[in-house]
């Protein structure tokens, strides 16, 4: 069979420990057989990020804003133990976070589902879409230890001249302070992403806050909403039949659990993070998760929601054998080749990603799983194998599609 061609490159994000090793086997057997794959790299790896002191992450977002189209390998966000570890020079953020912030993006998360795994929540039918800002809270905060008595004040000196001051605390003794903050541009864009990807896959759109008892910060986030939404898409929602539904962060958690899914949920930076691991879960597992950051300029970075796999790594290391579920880090090669389809008008690209999808989907329907999915399995009798062995079965079945 012909390679299929590729335009324009995709933008190609390497990473860390076992999803290192998955991603070269994803690429070997399930890619560069059959696209004629044009990338340009960037070892996002821990090692290469200390020693670029994290250039190496901007340059790879700034690739993604010229080239429109990225997929990324999950990556370590060191710790105190990592910096022992890796040696590094200094203990790095998120690269993830990096990558946002330049892509001033919104985070769509999405389960994987399949008949034989049924969701823990019994009345969900369809999947729901967790939709994460991707700016500011606490992954921008600034921290102090507060070693004694004393008062602590939130200041704001602008550039007209105008000075706020509130006291935040009267501190008998020791305790800690944090700062955070959000941008009015960074909300609008996000409250843009949401409502255009909504329409894009014609789903509601729940939102989410705490403005009841952060009335300005909280707040804020309700108010560019819905003005939003009523200046810009109301008429074509409504037009559709599409509700935009606003309530606050804990009467949404209650109703989420009661609803039959099917809808786009849109969270703050924080709630996101964590609810989109709770939506995995429950839904199966976070490596049955796709994760695709879309700016409001309309670029694509596609990954998969988990991290790096690091116990299985280690058994790796060890020559153990491991099995280890690739099926989001393959989701998020179909992702981003089947948008680079779209933007480069190459229909053949785009059925190869379905294809792709279609041959995992093929394989975990047969029974042919790894481990953490052998004992979610209902209604058939599942059969566990290795990675390599359950990347050999999708590319058994993706040759038979393609054939």
């Amino acid at each position: 069979m012909e390679k299929i061609k590729m335009q324009t490159p995709l933008v190609e994000m390497d990473g860390d420990e076992m999803t290192r090793i998955l991603w070269k086997m994803i690429k070997d057997e399930l890619i560069l057989p059959f696209v004629d794959l044009k990338t340009e790299y960037y070892d996002l790896g821990l090692p290469k990020r200390d020693a670029t002191g994290d250039q190496i992450t901007v340059e790879a977002a700034e690739a993604t804003k010229k080239y429109g189209v990225a997929v990324k390998c999950a990556t370590i966000t060191p710790n105190a133990k990592r910096m022992d570890e890796y040696k590094l020079h200094q203990m790095w953020k998120s690269p993830n976070g990096t990558i946002r912030s330049i892509l001033d993006g919104t985070v769509f998360r999405t389960p994987i589902t399949i008949p034989s795994i049924k969701p823990v929540v019994k009345n969900w039918e369809q999947p729901i879409t967790i939709a994460r800002h991707a700016y500011g809270d606490v992954y921008k905060s600034v921290e102090m230890r507060v070693p004694e008595a004393g008062v602590a004040k939130l200041v704001f000196d602008g550039e007209s001249g105008k000075h706020e001051e509130v006291v935040i605390h009267n501190f008998k003794g020791a305790g800690v302070l944090q700062g955070m903050h959000n941008l009015d541009k960074s909300i609008t864009s996000f409250a843009h992403s949401c409502f255009k990807y909504a329409l894009d896959t014609n789903k509601d759109l729940w939102f989410a806050t705490k403005d009841t008892i952060s009335k300005k910060y909280d707040g804020q986030f309700r108010e560019i909403f819905e003005k939003v939404y009523e200046e810009h898409y109301k008429a074509e929602f409504e037009k559709r039949g599409l509700e935009y539904f606003y309530t606050l962060i804990d009467d949404a958690v209650a109703r989420v659990v009661r609803s039959k899914g099917g809808y786009i949920w849109a969270c703050k930076n924080y709630d996101g993070d964590v609810m989109s691991d709770m939506i995995s879960t429950a839904f199966g597992s976070l490596a049955m998760m796709t994760s695709v950051l879309v700016s409001p300029d309309g670029n694509y970075e596609y990954e998969a929601a988990h991290g790096t796999v690091t116990r299985h790594y280690y058994k790796y290391l060890k020559g153990e054998e491991t099995s280890t579920n690739p099926i989001a880090t393959i989701f998020a090669w179909s992702g981003a080749l089947r948008k680079r389809g779209e933007k480069d008008g190459i229909k053949e690209l785009m059925n190869f990603a379905d294809q792709l999808e279609g041959a995992c989907f093929d394989t975990l329907n047969e029974g042919t799983a790894t481990k953490d999915l052998v004992n979610l399995m209902e209604g058939i009798t599942p059969k566990q194998v290795n990675s390599a062995d359950f990347i050999a079965a999708i590319r058994s079945h993706l040759e038979q599609r393609l054939a």
